[in-house]
């Protein structure tokens, strides 16, 4: 592969990834989930409550954005959205016991998803790539 090419390379990656967990979910009874809602799972089960201001910036979203990717989320059962006792214009995000079993299902699919990620690669391999990543993750935190 050619250097110029290597964007085009993660970019097909990701949708090939992109691809396999949606067909994995929606084998479990998951559907109409897009990756940022899968975020939003992710981090509230990493923090168990947090604010809306705070998911925004752990998935990278503005608020607004956020806002209507959490009532998906609610709307669905997956969170639920309860207001502060400090000030009621601010929710705390919560998962549900729907969205804790996403989790769950998702966490097995992102095993066998790595798996076949890694297919073939050394330890010494899978390493080294991880560590190219974070430099090239650093690399965009800095621009």
């Amino acid at each position: 592969m050619e250097i110029k090419n290597s964007i085009s390379a993660v970019s097909h990656i990701h949708s090939l990834a992109a691809d396999f967990l949606e067909k994995k979910l929606k084998a479990q009874g998951f559907k109409n989930f897009a990756s940022s809602h899968g975020n939003i799972l992710f981090q509230l089960s990493i923090n168990g409550q947090m604010m809306m201001g705070e998911l925004s910036k752990a998935i990278n979203r503005n608020k607004s954005t956020t806002t209507v990717l959490a009532r998906k989320l609610e709307k669905e059962g997956f969170i639920e959205m309860i207001p502060s006792p400090n000030d009621k214009r601010n929710k705390f995000l919560l998962l549900t016991q729907k969205g804790k079993d996403y989790n769950k299902a998702l966490t097995e699919i992102s095993n066998e998803l790595q798996t076949t990620f890694f297919k073939g690669f050394s330890k010494d391999e899978k390493e080294s790539f991880c560590k190219l990543l974070e430099k090239i993750d650093k690399n965009f935190e800095n621009t």
